[in-house]
């Protein structure tokens, strides 16, 4: 017979430590009787948590201004607006996005970079995102200090490693990002890396249109098309953690050429180059691609025409995943956002009629509730996962950041 370890008080302290943090992460500020009802656990218990958090520097706690009954005061725990922070950020084809995020989620800076040709390379990538670093720590008090970064990325992402397999928009072939990163910022800030649309799957679980759901797939649609799935409320990521490839599902191998190396793909039929090629436009970037949208808003016969073709083979698509995964929401995000709020009706006409009968009266198609964020705070989620788990561990991490000011 197996003999089995017991649980010392330590550990047992910081898993509480750690429900704790997460509840007021994941909520805002909340009252110690909230805290107490939520976690189980004893007025004392909670109060000597809630100390050791405000001693760590992560959260702060009041009495609210106005008060007017008798008796104790309800304290109210809030995440500590000046404390530690972690860098998110999002790699796009054309852009890459850095923002500071507070515990409780909160933005506290945040900077855009556009990129192109020799400025997609990973050495040149690594670089901007360490000067958007710099730039944001000039912007933030002395006492918030960087624990942590997470990064969004269009391709799929050993799940281990954070070694970019293949970001065929980016033209990258495994790259250590993680790596690479790390050596640019300090070889002691833990970095995590996602793919954008599981990231955007984990935010809007979170925080988005999925509170409360735990079935759900994000789509996330720009150059490129992925999903990221939730089911029975966990990340599905597969074995090596390069589940949810939704774009990359072959329609038509007679199709248009794919940067994956394939023919027909639902990116070749979905994705912005698609729309693009159907409204006659031989360029790419944002602003065609908002351009289109806009005429088509207008009226203009060819633009909307455009959208039409991708919403219907959008709606085929969100079919073929209704089928597949028995979902309660899906969620369109990026410019196929757009696509969904210009032609729900096709959509959702393609949907009626391929999906099962069955799954299609339980899911709901939606937008993101953090809009073009998802991605952004996915990263920044991905990155707090450590200090959450245990966070009487990050006054040494905390330490380190702050001898290297």
């Amino acid at each position: 017979m197996a003999r089995t370890s017991a649980v010392r008080p330590e550990e047992i302290r910081r898993h509480n430590l750690g429900l704790l943090l997460g509840e007021i992460h994941r909520r805002g500020e909340l009252t110690r009787a909230e805290l107490t009802t939520l976690l189980g656990l004893n007025r004392s218990t909670i109060g000597g948590l809630v100390s050791d958090l405000v001693s760590l520097g992560m959260v702060t706690e009041y009495v609210p201004a106005g008060r007017d009954r008798a008796g104790r005061p309800s304290y109210v725990v809030a995440p500590r607006p000046d404390g530690p922070y972690v860098l998110a950020v999002e790699i796009d084809v054309e852009r890459i996005v850095s923002a500071a995020v507070g515990l409780g989620g909160t933005v506290h800076a945040r900077r855009e970079t556009p990129i192109e040709g020799d400025g997609r390379t990973p050495d040149a990538v690594t670089g901007q995102i360490a000067c958007d670093a710099d730039w944001i720590a000039g912007r933030l008090p002395a006492s918030s200090v960087l624990i942590g970064v997470g990064v969004s990325v269009p391709g799929t992402v050993g799940r281990e490693n954070g070694v970019i397999e293949h970001g065929p928009n980016l033209e990258w072939r495994g790259v250590p990002l993680a790596d690479l990163l790390s050596a640019r910022l300090g070889a002691q800030l833990d970095v995590q890396v996602g793919n954008d649309a599981d990231l955007g799957a984990l935010a809007e679980h979170l925080r988005g249109a999925a509170v409360g759901l735990d079935n759900v797939i994000f789509v996330n649609g720009s150059v490129g098309v992925g999903g990221g799935i939730i089911a029975d409320g966990n990340q599905l990521r597969g074995v090596g953690g390069y589940a949810g490839e939704i774009g990359h599902i072959m329609l038509n191998p007679d199709g248009p050429p794919c940067h994956c190396g394939s023919n027909g793909c639902i990116e070749t039929y979905i994705g912005e180059h698609a729309l693009l090629r159907a409204a006659g436009i031989d360029r790419h970037g944002p602003e065609e691609v908002a351009g289109v949208f806009a005429s088509a808003q207008q009226g203009d016969r060819r633009a909307v025409a455009a959208v039409h073709t991708v919403a219907t083979w959008l709606g085929r698509t969100l079919a073929t995943l209704v089928n597949v995964f028995n979902p309660q929401a899906i969620i369109v995000g990026g410019s196929l956002a757009e696509v969904l709020r210009l032609e729900r009706a096709t959509i959702e006409r393609e949907i009626d009629a391929r999906a099962m009968s069955a799954s299609r009266s339980s899911v709901q198609v939606l937008t993101p509730g953090l809009g073009v964020e998802s991605s952004l705070i996915g990263a920044s989620e991905l990155a707090f996962q450590s200090m959450l788990a245990a966070p009487d561990l990050f006054p040494v991490a905390i330490e380190l950041a702050q001898s290297r000011v």
